[in-house]
């Protein structure tokens, strides 16, 4: 099938034809469509995974403003569940941030169609929204995330990375890195969560 005839001329004025053939569009039909969508939205092995961390847990978090500093130390408490069916999980953290009451929420997503991981992230000190995504690594229990943000010193993008280990039953281990303002990349949080209950 051809699209349609495109004509060229060159500094010689001579005029050549070219034809450009069209790519046809397959339509799946209504059974496919409503399969893929079946797929969808049914909970897998990755959601039931998340439900593992329905609870309360237990925080230790360390911050590090930028590379080499002291790090600065808190404990917050943190209660996860999935929600929408089991289809994602919804965690409030709860505690004081300098001296201030803090409290933030993260949702954490399986995609089935990306076969992804997608977190998210809001809280009372900020007016933004991080997205972050990532691939499971079976071999070290680990959720590899990476996104972008606004920095609110340069308002400029910059790249963020998180990884998001399973210890064992009852300890995850989230580590954050960012950049610094030449654009190194350092570590500047890690939280250890134990199970409260």
């Amino acid at each position: 099938m051809w699209k349609k005839e495109e004509t060229k001329t060159d500094s010689t004025s001579v005029t050549d034809t070219v034809k450009v053939e069209e790519t046809p569009i397959t339509i799946p039909d209504s059974a496919t469509i409503a399969k893929a969508w079946e797929d969808f939205m049914t909970p897998g092995e990755p959601h039931k995974m998340l439900a593992l961390e329905n609870g309360t847990w237990n925080e230790e978090m360390t911050m590090w403003m930028e590379p080499g500093a002291e790090p600065m130390k808190n404990t917050m408490t943190a209660e996860s569940k999935m929600i929408y069916g089991d289809r994602y999980q919804e965690t409030i953290h709860k505690g004081e941030f300098m001296g201030m009451p803090f409290e933030g929420k993260s949702t954490l997503a399986y995609n089935n169609a990306s076969q992804e991981y997608t977190s998210t992230w809001i809280d009372n000190m900020s007016t933004g929204i991080m997205v972050i995504s990532g691939k499971y690594d079976e071999a070290t229990k680990t959720i590899n995330f990476s996104g972008t943000t606004v920095d609110p010193v340069t308002k400029k993008e910059k790249a963020i990375r998180e990884t998001y280990t399973i210890v064992d039953k009852n300890t995850r281990k989230m580590e954050m890195f960012d950049v610094d303002f030449s654009g190194k990349e350092y570590k500047s949080m890690e939280i250890i969560m134990t199970r409260k209950k």
